[in-house]
């Protein structure tokens, strides 16, 4: 898999850590904002806690929810509300709250930001990731692998807005 143009934690403390990705998408901005509200054609499932991405869907407004549905083995379905919407800016910027995947057991705060712009015959998409608050086991060991995680998943937005986007 091709790395992003940009792809780094840009800082780590005792209490929390940042990382940052970029990469160009040959498709324009308003496809890009659209797929955000669609992760299931771009977030991998081997990252959820159904294993299958069809089982997402982000409602890409203010009080929105990134969340999942998780089929329960009795009949009784269980959900994850991976995050909430606190910005939407249609074909310009999404930002998000929540503490994703493991980090949901942690005393932690993170806000998710995808900032799309215009970049030649396409979009530029810049996505951030801030978590502070209390990690048990530490911010510098987990802020890698966040940052690994969350670089597969910008591909994947990549992949899908490349491939038609509709």
């Amino acid at each position: 898999m091709a790395a992003p143009a940009h792809s780094a934690v840009t800082g780590s403390s005792d209490h929390g850590f940042a990382v940052e990705n970029s990469i160009h998408i040959s498709a324009d901005a308003a496809t890009v904002y659209r797929l955000l509200g669609q992760p299931g054609r771009w977030w991998n499932g081997q990252h959820t806690y159904s294993g299958d991405a069809a089982n997402l869907s982000l409602d890409p407004v203010a009080g929105g929810c990134f969340c999942e549905k998780v089929p329960g083995k009795d009949g009784r379905p269980g959900s994850v509300e991976h995050g909430r919407v606190i910005q939407a800016q249609p074909d310009r910027q999404l930002r998000l709250s929540g503490a994703l995947g493991p980090l949901q057991a942690e005393a932690v705060t993170g806000t998710l930001t995808f900032d799309i712009a215009p970049d030649g015959e396409g979009a530029r998409v810049g996505m951030s990731y801030v978590v502070g608050g209390y990690l048990r086991t530490g911010a510098a060991g987990i802020a890698p692998i966040v940052d690994r995680v969350l670089a597969e998943q910008l591909q994947g937005l990549k992949r899908a807005a490349e491939a038609g986007g509709q």
